[in-house]
């Protein structure tokens, strides 16, 4: 079953989605009922009121409506599972070539922004002060129960279906943020794309293999040009696996995101031009068109438009060098200490 969030007249609201590519209608949920609802009620609950949608609610085209993300993330996690597209950017972030020895020790994730998620044809802008927009080709899992110190045998049982999912970056302040050791910040907290809609986990079962992973084809295309092709069983984690770790001392809620961090073999820009030596193809500029998609989850398309220029922003300025004085040395006028 998939579900959608849409917006029409002002109106936000959750529905089913039937019908062929392109052909798309969407029932939609009871007054008042939202997509979160179903997920947060878990996956037999969710399939149950989505069957009573379409037999009760009149279908609208869903080209009539604006898709906006299908949920609100209760949190992001991005993981980073694809070991090509880790040997590619590393070289083009880092200019170093080969894989951290870390990376193959276990599932390595970084924490997104919940609130900066977009829709499935909504314009994305470029972040203030970048230089180097890039998309990012994934696939997220919606966990659709609460769990902790799960095993990935247990985890299953906590999918409730998967999205597409952009992780639009900013390889430029990436690159400067990186050199920090804590990870991307502004480099990756202006724009992610979930959508077109939550396709239930067991829309899927069909491309499991043997190993647990879906064997899914991904394209990433940029002005009509394909850049990027890979299979989602190319993972080195399933998503079970990463929905275990992430619970590892911790807690797994209902309507938690967790990508599958970048698909190899043109997955991202950055992975090509490591490769290549050079920005080739060249980075992101308004008015390109980025379009991914996903056998068995449908399609994004997003239009990059500009952002805030970055002289037009309040400063915020560089780092003082501060005496480093204790509070035994602070005295006030008043001779208090």
């Amino acid at each position: 079953m998939r579900f959608a969030t849409v917006e029409q007249g002002g109106r936000r609201f959750g529905g089913v989605v039937v019908g062929a590519a392109g052909e798309e209608v969407l029932h939609a949920l009871p007054l008042g009922t939202t997509v979160d609802d179903l997920v947060a009620a878990g996956l037999g609950a969710a399939v149950e009121a989505g069957e009573r949608a379409v037999g009760s609610s009149d279908p609208v085209p869903v080209a009539a409506l604006r898709l906006l993300p299908p949920l609100r993330p209760a949190s992001v996690r991005d993981f980073v599972a694809f070991e090509e597209h880790v040997e590619g950017v590393v070289r083009s972030v880092s200019g170093e070539g080969g894989v951290q020895p870390a990376w193959y020790e276990a599932p390595t994730f970084y924490f997104g922004n919940p609130h900066s998620a977009i829709g499935a044809h909504d314009d994305v802008a470029v972040p203030p002060g970048c230089s180097a927009f890039d998309y990012e080709l994934e696939v997220a899992v919606v966990v659709g129960r609460e769990g902790t110190n799960l095993s990935p045998e247990e985890a299953r049982g906590h999918v409730f279906g998967y999205t597409l999912f952009n992780d639009w970056s900013a390889r430029d302040l990436q690159r400067r943020e990186m050199q920090v050791g804590l990870g991307p910040a502004k480099g990756k907290d202006s724009a992610v794309t979930l959508g077109p809609w939550l396709v239930t986990a067991d829309e899927l079962e069909w491309s499991r293999d043997a190993d647990g992973f879906l064997d899914l084809a991904l394209t990433a295309s940029v002005n009509g040009r394909v850049v990027g092709s890979d299979l989602l069983s190319n993972a080195s984690w399933t998503f079970e696996e990463m929905i275990a770790y992430a619970s590892r001392g911790a807690v797994v809620r209902p309507g938690d995101v967790l990508g599958s961090g970048t698909a190899g073999n043109g997955g991202c820009l950055a992975e090509l031009w490591g490769r290549a030596g050079r920005q080739d193809p060249p980075p992101l500029v308004p008015g390109d068109v980025v379009r991914l998609e996903a056998e068995g989850l449908g399609a994004v398309q997003n239009r990059v438009v500009a952002g805030a220029a970055i002289g037009d922003l309040p400063v915020v300025r560089a780092a003082r060098t501060r005496p480093r004085r204790r509070p035994a040395d602070r005295v006030d006028p008043a001779g208090r200490v």
